[in-house]
């Protein structure tokens, strides 16, 4: 969907909006914050720099971390990487940034399922955010429990990859979860089910209900496997 033409800021307008709390601005400044790196404007068919909400905040971030910081470009754009791929920044030099995690309770609440994490971590990122090591993650990789999209390692991956790694310390290896990845895959089938006839509707309504019946099951299948599991091992003592 095309964006409206009004969405967008010519740099005069951007200029004028960040003059109040940055009265040093220039439009100069603004084009060799760009020509670093640190802000990407689109541009007209004649060459006009467009400029978004999101891009003029950027501009605010990067100029109360030059100010308030003193933070060198080089580390800001590190930050903004950071930032974009869903990480908390560095908090200290020579730190790593940390990823931005729900709560274990959070996660399985309806909400926690509307839409995809944002988070996009390396490989090494990986290993060191999840506590575990190549030889398990190629592990999980191969039962498919972990899987990269394109060149990164999303939330999802991020917490199964944390919770394999409590498990390696009672002993449970991945070969022993693939159980668990085949239960996941029956209840998507089952969602599908359900979503499938509200999908093949198209219009917006019967996708919005569609969603929200797919995050509505996927919560209660959650809490039904939790119950589950509870009620057998009461069964067993």
């Amino acid at each position: 969907m095309s964006v409206p033409a009004r969405a967008y800021l010519s740099i005069g307008e951007v200029l004028s909006k960040l003059r109040g709390d940055f009265p040093d601005i220039t439009i100069s400044k603004i084009r060799f914050l760009e020509s670093e790196g640190l802000i990407e404007p689109q541009r007209t068919p004649s060459g006009y720099r467009k400029f978004t909400t999101p891009d003029l905040e950027r501009l605010r971030y990067v100029l109360l971390a030059q100010r308030d910081q003193y933070l060198p470009l080089k580390v800001i754009k590190e930050n903004l990487d950071a930032l974009d791929r869903g990480l908390e920044p560095a908090q200290t030099p020579g730190s790593a940034p940390t990823p931005r995690m729900l709560p274990v309770d959070a996660a399985v609440s309806p909400s926690a399922f509307a839409e995809q994490s944002d988070l996009r971590l390396s490989r090494d990122e990986l290993l060191k955010s999840s506590g575990i090591d190549e030889e398990q993650l190629v592990e999980l990789e191969s039962y498919g429990l972990v899987q990269a999209r394109g060149k990164h390692f999303d939330g999802d991956a991020l917490m199964v990859a944390r919770v394999v790694g409590e498990l390696a310390a009672f002993g449970i290896e991945g070969r022993h979860l693939r159980a668990f990845k085949a239960a996941a895959d029956r209840e998507v089938g089952l969602v599908e089910q359900v979503i499938t006839p509200l999908l093949r509707q198209k219009n917006s309504d019967s996708k919005a209900r569609a969603e929200e019946v797919a995050r509505e099951i996927a919560s209660l299948s959650i809490r039904l496997h939790a119950s589950l599991v509870r009620a057998g091992l009461h069964r067993a003592r």
